[in-house]
């Protein structure tokens, strides 16, 4: 009941832009930045002195973010750069060129932050390839991003000291309320149900899946993968979830920026290290301590007791977006 009960009245975040140093010469990636969470977090990094990567479809609202976040950091003397990168989680074989585009101008990636993320779509609604769109946005495209990716972020590591280097996801409150037992039941994934909330909670327990499978396979290099749910925010993810269900919520929801202290939080904060690989971060910015049995279980393998749900669903996503690396 704690736990419940503070997601939806967190604590004061303890880390935010008045005890962050400075980040000059740091090289960050932030999907979705344009708008809601990922707009105040990049508004801070680029507040610190970092140069931030603004990853998205639109470069006509990514310019307009981007003057109107330097505007408000004018006078400011320690402020970064931010430069649009255009990229379409929904159509696998755009992210590729993407990738390229970053690795062209940048020879390493500090922290790499998953944020973008939709919800609600109507029932049917597809990626390019024929994906169920949540699930193909939340989690086939930020896998294959990451995993091309992977050579910036292991250069950064390759100089930092272990933990330092970090690829944050995006989960969210379903998964403590009303992930199924073992989190992904696996046929879902090619046969998805009319439930779009059950499939907006497939994609956010997937991410955590994901991230902790990745944490796996990067410790080795002193990368630090890890989840995190950003918070119930005022932003534009409920715009398709309907009048009804925005009406009731409402009351719950916080300022964007909240969730930006959470994902500052996941990805620079220095309580955080190896040992909290594919660990769950919860607003604004602390430890989960009391994930459900059965969502630990999934992250274990067969071998090791558990369920093997979350090593299974990377080999899917694997499989899936082999043809686009």
């Amino acid at each position: 009941m704690g736990i419940t009960f503070s997601l939806f009245y967190p604590p004061a975040p303890t880390f935010t832009e008045q005890n962050l140093p400075s980040q000059k010469g740091k090289v960050f990636l932030v999907t979705g930045g344009y708008s809601g969470v990922g707009y105040q977090l990049t508004s801070i990094l680029y507040g610190a002195g970092a140069k931030v990567y603004l990853a998205g479809r639109s470069k006509e609202k990514a310019i307009a973010a981007i003057e109107e976040i330097k505007s408000s950091h004018q006078e400011s003397s320690n402020v970064g750069d931010i430069v649009f990168l255009p990229l379409d989680l929904a159509d696998l074989s755009t992210v590729k060129s993407s990738v390229e585009e970053f690795q062209q101008k940048e020879s390493h990636l500090d922290v790499l932050w998953n944020n973008a993320a939709v919800s609600y779509y109507p029932k049917d609604t597809k990626t390019a390839q024929g994906y169920e769109l949540m699930l193909g946005t939340n989690c086939l495209g930020p896998y294959l991003f990451t995993d091309l990716l992977l050579p910036s972020l292991k250069a950064a590591a390759s100089k930092s000291s272990p933990g330092q280097v970090r690829v944050v996801w995006t989960s969210s409150i379903v998964v403590d309320m009303s992930a199924p037992k073992n989190g992904i039941v696996l046929s879902e994934l090619t046969s998805p149900p009319s439930d779009q909330s059950r499939n907006y909670t497939n994609s956010k327990t997937g991410n955590w899946f994901l991230a902790s499978e990745l944490g796996e396979r990067v410790k080795a290099d002193g990368i630090l993968s890890i989840t995190q749910n950003p918070g119930n925010l005022k932003t534009n993810l409920l715009r398709n979830a309907g009048n009804l269900l925005n009406l009731l919520v409402s009351p719950l929801l916080y300022d964007a920026k909240f969730g930006a202290y959470t994902e500052l939080y996941a990805g620079l904060s220095p309580d955080l290290t190896m040992d909290d690989n594919g660990s769950y971060i919860l607003p604004w910015g602390r430890k989960h301590s009391k994930p459900r049995r059965d969502l630990l279980d999934a992250l274990k393998s067969e071998n090791d007791g558990g369920s093997g749900i979350a090593a299974k669903l990377w080999e899917w996503c694997e499989k899936e977006t082999e043809q686009f690396k």
